[in-house]
């Protein structure tokens, strides 16, 4: 019953936050409000809902969704009161067409019944909006309801607040309270997962946008409730670079909820620029994908608009965000909503009027061709103009874009020069270019085609990569202020943030936005690689305490690593051994990740891939063949007299390949769509694939290459990303590295990773002296020792 208390002064904190009052406030214990409703709008502006106005079966609020309609929109009722039953038409009408294509659609495009159109929500004002834009806005009615009940069949089953806009439900809320033990990412998720019935309309996919769980210090997120498969994510701000919240010295660290993003300017923002669904609308509504942003790209996407329209252009930004960010999301809200952003006042540097955006073009520069495509579906839901997004693939592309003023341009990396020179050119218009250089050099040959285009030349070993190629391109140009330039990347180097950072008052620069590898790592979106990172010398101490301690009767120290260590061959061949003695007795053996886990292999230079990969494919030839193994490397290389090339090497069977373009997920590099087969086990590479390759399978990485800086963090971070579905975890992540030094491995994730720890060798006499200090103190019996065994290599044979 406390638990129930101290819920229920959560949810009238969140009320008196919303409206200005709470039901507390009004009347004397939980009675409901009688009086007109209208007198409780203040705070945030949102109206007190009544429980007892909530149709279960339409999932809606009846009074705020009528009172809506006929304040607003009496001519359109008209057309439609010429029937007793007008009421149940429009009701059954919205119903399917929310049960058809979910109740974003309507919210956007409204809803026709008949011959009449009913706008469901009056669109936030823009700088330049009339003054009859900004009073319909005022005339939406945000609304919040305590203890709705859902449930058409159970009517004593109530989530704890409800968040309706113009009587249509956009958010759900389950509240906990720390300070009785109960939590929301334990105790709320659970309610969602197994308390709560998901076949009733408020809780289907599509019929509400978001479905939060939420305490004093979290909250956390869910677009489509699916039982023990609800897939929540958090929706915090971060603290001190990790997961959670910062201290809140004016109340809880939850509180930016309600007092940040549930206002109503927030809130229509999100309906009207952010939430989106994936596919095309014709797909049924159950096989799409229904995305809310998490914090971190909301945060972003209105920093950076924000800033722009109280400064101006001319400005650069660094958005320094790790994998599993979501930064092609992020890239294409931000792309949309920039070429609608509008001077805060005249005078600005580049601005044209307060009636006039402040940029003709926002240009995207990536080599993500899917991006091209995701930009236009994506837009395609925000915007009802048709055509805004016009790829530019050629210089001819590229030149005619500018110079129409095409909104939002998609070019490539290796054409930034270009971009360069054609914005100086059109000196009379404003640019907003966004340059995404996630995954820069997946193909291998954008480098090559920009030092093309800038007359420069490269050699193997010392290939610049593209923050280097983009620097030098803006210090060759003189630099005109009618574009800003907005920067994604996870590992800047010291003179990109430089060049795109903003400086302190002590001189040093910092990202205008960070969301760390840590708080990815904590958030569980990827993997932290540095875990299981171990050195040769240090795996072989590990196996060589083991071999020579008596009671540890286990299997001798590998010879060929003894081989290695102790007698310095340092050969390809032994190495190659070694690779394979472990992946198959650690990897493969064991069927880590339900028996689809891989592995990279990173080499020197290309001869030396070569090598790897012909020694490598005739131990396993000598083994039977357990799997397949393939190669990537960039143009032709001689080895031994022989010219060698990707395909001819690889000699890939055309008979598994059965993959289709259309196919979801389709990669339209060969090399990646074979080896994403499960056939397919070990890759090795030289330069290519180290940044970029979005492989979650791979686990495993052996290392013969000096790594180090930026391209450190960038090679051992493709073994990252995480795989739910394949019980990926950072135990099943293991890199083993024959070139560097565990310090200079730190040293190179330290300014990314904000609290980089890394271990020596592992000493088993530590174990030992363990075991002797609980066995003084008496922790178990022996018997109990032998039954977990027991019990635990059950359970692995049960899961393999």
């Amino acid at each position: 019953m406390l638990s129930k208390t101290n819920e229920q002064a959560l949810e009238a904190a969140i009320e008196k936050k919303l409206t200005g009052t709470c039901i507390e406030n009004l009347s004397s214990g939980m009675k409901p409000i009688s009086e007109p409703q209208d007198v409780y709008r203040g705070g945030n502006g949102f109206y007190i809902g009544n429980a007892n106005d909530f149709n279960a079966h339409y999932a809606i609020d009846e009074s705020r969704f009528w009172n809506f309609l006929e304040n607003t929109q009496k001519e359109e009722l008209k057309k439609i009161q010429r029937s007793a039953d007008w009421k149940l038409r429009i009701s059954e009408r919205l119903d399917r067409m929310i049960k058809k294509y979910g109740l974003l659609r309507v919210l956007r495009k409204g809803l026709e019944v008949e011959d009449a159109h009913f706008t469901l929500l009056y669109q936030l004002p823009m700088a330049s909006s009339s003054e009859a834009v900004k009073e319909n806005f005022e005339k939406n009615e945000f609304s919040v309801t305590r203890q709705i009940r859902y449930n058409t069949e159970n009517q004593r089953e109530e989530i704890d607040m409800v968040v309706f806009v113009n009587g249509l439900p956009v958010a759900t809320l389950e509240l906990k309270n720390t300070w009785t033990g109960q939590t929301a990412t334990v105790h709320g998720i659970k309610q969602y997962k197994y308390d709560r019935d998901i076949k009733q309309p408020l809780l289907t996919f599509g019929r509400c946008l978001v479905h939060f769980a939420v305490d004093t210090d979290e909250v956390y997120m869910c677009t489509r409730l699916d039982g023990a498969n609800s897939f929540f994510l958090p929706f915090n701000k971060g603290n001190n670079n990790g997961k959670g919240n910062p201290p809140n010295p004016f109340g809880h660290k939850s509180a930016y909820l309600w007092e940040e993003i549930f206002t109503r300017e927030s809130l229509a923002n999100i309906i009207q620029h952010f939430v989106r669904f994936d596919g095309k609308a014709t797909d049924p509504l159950s096989k799409r994908t229904l995305y809310f942003p998490r914090y971190h790209q909301l945060d972003v996407v209105r920093r950076l608009l924000n800033h722009a329209s109280k400064n101006g252009v001319g400005h650069t930004y660094l958005i320094q965000h790790s994998a599993g960010s979501g930064k092609s999301n992020s890239i294409t809200w931000a792309a949309y909503q920039l070429i609608e952003t509008y001077p805060e006042r005249e005078g600005l540097p580049g601005a044209k009027g307060i009636q006039n955006p402040l940029f003709d073009s926002v240009i995207v520069v990536t080599d993500r061709r899917l991006l091209d495509k995701q930009l236009r579906e994506n837009i395609k839901e925000f915007s009802e103009v048709k055509n805004i997004v016009s790829p530019a693939f050629s210089s001819k592309d590229l030149k005619d874009g500018l110079e129409q003023g095409k909104k939002i341009i998609i070019t490539t990396i290796q054409k930034f020069p270009f971009i360069v020179d054609g914005i100086a050119d059109l000196s009379e218009k404003r640019f907003a270019v966004i340059i995404d250089e996630a995954h820069s050099s997946q193909s291998g040959t954008a480098a090559g085609k920009m030092n093309q285009a800038m007359g420069v030349g490269q050699s193997e070993e010392d290939e610049e990569d593209t923050q280097d190629k983009i620097l030098k391109a803006m210090q060759a140009r003189k630099m005109k202020g009618n574009a800003s330039y907005l920067a994604f990347t996870a590992t800047p180097k010291n003179a990109t943030l430089e060049r795109f950072g903003t400086k302190q008052e002590d001189g040093t620069f910092k990202p205008f936005h960070l969301y760390s590898m840590k708080q990815a790592i904590e958030e569980g979106f990827i993997l932290d690689v540095l875990a299981n990172y171990t050195t040769y010398k240090s795996y072989y101490e590990i196996e060589k305490s083991i071999q020579e301690n008596p009671l540890f009767d286990t299997k001798k120290a590998q010879k060929k690593l003894r081989a290695y260590v102790e007698r310095h061959k340092q050969t390809i061949g032994t190495k190659a051994e070694i690779m394979l003695d472990h992946f198959i007795s650690k990897v493969y053996n064991t069927k880590k990740l339900k028996g689809k886990a891989k592995a990279i292999v990173v080499t020197q230079n290309i001869e030396s891939a070569i090598r790897y990969y012909l020694i490598i494919k005739q131990i396993l030839k000598e083994k039977g063949n357990p799997f397949r193994i393939a190669v990537a490397f960039s143009g032709k290389k001689t080895v031994d007299g022989i010219e060698y090339d990707e395909m001819n090497l690889n000699d890939f069977p055309a008979n598994i390949d059965t993959a289709k373009p259309s196919d979801p997920g389709y990669l339209s590099d060969k090399i990646a769509r074979y080896f994403n087969m499960d056939e397919y086990r070990i890759l090795v590479v030289a330069n290519k694939y180290l940044t970029g390759f979005d492989q979650p399978k791979l686990c495993t990485m052996y290392v013969d290459k000096k790594l180090q800086g930026v391209l450190a963090v960038q090679a051992l971070s493709r073994l990252n990303r995480s795989a739910n579905k394949l019980g990926k975890k950072t135990e099943d992540l293991f890199v083993l590295d024959f070139f560097n030094q565990v310090d200079d491995i730190k040293a190179s994730f330290d300014p990314f990773y904000t609290s980089t720890s890394l271990s020596g060798a592992t000493d088993i006499n530590v174990l030992h002296e363990l075991k002797g200090t609980l066995d003084e103190v008496g922790v178990y019996e022996w018997e109990e020792v032998e039954d977990f065994v027991k019990n635990i290599s059950r359970v692995k044979t049960h899961n393999n």
